[in-house]
Order: C-alpha cells, then structure tokens, then sequence
C-alpha cells in the first residue's frame, strides 16, 4: 500500500444530522463534541439537529463542519489509523491543520468560528453566488468569466469542473454563457462567492486573529489551497490570503498522488472530495467517513481489522 491521504471536506457538503452517528458510535468522537460544545456551545445540538437553512448559515457551517471533521479524525485514531499527508478543501484546510499539529484544537476552533463570522459578514455585504462549472476547460471557464464585471474563477475542483464566484445579478446571464459555450452551471449551496475579492474585507479580518495566535509548522505534509504545494514558509500568511484566493484543489491532489498517495479518506459530510478525486485520477482508492458503516469499511479495508 501506498500513503494515506487524509482530506476535510468543505462548505456545501453540510446536512442535518451531520455527525451523529459517528458520536454514538465512537466515544473518542464523542468527546470531541464535547470539547467543542464548551468553547461554542450548542455546537453539536446545530450538527444534530439543525436546519438546513440555519447550517447554510457561514457562522454556523464552518464551526459545524470542522466539529464533524475532528470527530472522523478523532474516530479513526481511536483504531488505530494515521494520515501520512493531510489537505483541506476550503475550511476544510483549517480542519487539516488542526489534524496536522500546526494548532491544537481549541485554536484551530476559534479560527474556524472567526472564519466564519467574518466570511459571514463579508457575504452580507454584497448579494453574490457560487456556481460550478462543468463540462468546459479551465481557460474556457477563465474566458467566460472575463466577459462579465465582478465574475471569478475560484475552485479548481478537477477535470471539467470549476466553481465560479460573482455578483448575484450575474448569475443568470453568465449561466446563460456557459450553456451557450457548451457547459452547465450548477448553483452551489453557499451563502456567499468566496475564495474571490468580494472577500477582502474577511482576509483582512482574519490575518488579524491570526496574528494573535500561536500558529507552528505542521507535523506532516499540508497542502495548501493557494500554492496546491506542500506549505512553505509562514502559514499564517497562506491561510489569511487563501480566503481571497483560488483553491487549487486538482493540483493539490495530483501533488498528493505524486508524493505517493493512493488512498484517500474524506473526512466530514458527505462524499464530495471523494467524486472530485476519482475525476482527477480513478486509479486511486477513496472512502468517505461519515456514518459508523464507513468507519467500519475503512477498519476492514485499510486498516485491515
């Protein structure tokens, strides 16, 4: 066997009842939850019980989102198994951090909870949307965008597939666009256009919390959302500008692949990553962990217990 990939799901991957299961099931999870409900609390009761409108909600997606991707982490160490290299789509990569002892996890669940209240606010500021492109090249895509004011290019999830970030009244006519060129947009569920310069003032806000915080080097290879390379100098600076910055998630798994991973485990809601990975390379092996039926799968396939 090659590495082992451990990769933090991102915003849109978010549904009620999200990490339940794993909590009843897991008692490192479950106290995982509990840690976190004292620093924040209702937090696992949002995971459990929330709406889906009040988990679309940024403040309440990012903080509930890591909480469920600790708890997988968690989870998976209580049996025994380790990444060998970690990336994060997104929040996500704050999750990842967190795993990879860059910050321990009070820190990296205030960032989280900063990270979202600022993304938050910034959304609010202006009506924008995310949509993801499929079925057009990346310069195709970069094209379109370029015929339309304040459109951007911002996630470059795989082959023939990038999500866009823009104006709300953009929207429509650009999905228009990408019909017409031969692709199809889809409408993200997110409350904002992030990774994109409608999010300035949140990077400016976060480099602020960042800097107060005691944030080291990671224990094992992080791939960063901005450069898709390994992290390289101060990490605080690569997670401020990375709120306004393309994630380069195609590249980071390519890069992942090529220092030796093989296998992929996405940690959090759902099975996004998992779909993203496949696209870019099928030869590889992915499991989602979210219910007690994918830990167990995991245990038995690649932990091998």
């Amino acid at each position: 066997m090659g590495k082992i990939a451990f990769v933090f799901a991102g915003q849109g991957a978010q549904y009620p009842g999200m990490g339940q299961e794993l909590a009843q099931c897991s008692p490192a999870a479950a106290q995982v939850f509990q840690q976190l409900d004292a620093l924040r609390p209702g937090t696992s009761q949002q995971c459990f019980s929330g709406t889906e409108a009040e988990l679309k909600e940024t403040r309440n997606t990012q903080p509930c989102m890591f909480a469920v991707e600790l708890a997988a982490a968690a989870a998976l160490e209580e049996k025994g198994l380790r990444a060998d290299l970690a990336a994060g789509f997104s929040l996500g990569e704050i999750g990842a951090l967190t795993y990879t002892g860059a910050v321990d996890l009070e820190t990296g669940f205030h960032l989280v909870c900063c990270r979202g209240e600022l993304m938050q606010q910034a959304a609010e500021a202006q009506p924008t949307a995310m949509a993801a492109v499929l079925k057009l090249e990346n310069a195709a895509v970069e094209a379109l965008c370029a015929q339309f004011p304040e459109t951007y290019p911002v996630n470059y999830n795989c082959p023939g597939q990038v999500s866009v970030a823009c104006a709300k009244e953009q929207l429509a006519p650009f999905s228009a666009a990408v019909k017409a060129a031969g692709g199809r947009a889809l409408p993200l569920k997110v409350a904002g256009g992030f990774h994109s310069p409608f999010m300035a003032s949140a990077a400016q806000g976060f480099a602020q919390v960042l800097a107060d915080c005691q944030v080291g080097q990671p224990k094992l290879p992080l791939y960063s959302n901005k450069t898709g390379a390994v992290y390289d100098g101060d990490p605080k600076e690569l997670l401020a500008q990375q709120i306004v910055s393309p994630v380069r998630w195609e590249t980071i798994v390519r890069n992942m692949i090529a220092a030796g991973a093989d296998t992929f485990i996405e940690l959090g809601p759902g099975k996004t990553l998992c779909g993203l990975i496949q696209k870019t390379d099928p030869s590889v092996k992915t499991y989602p962990l979210s219910t007690p039926e994918d830990l167990a799968r995991i245990r038995e396939e690649v932990a091998g217990c």
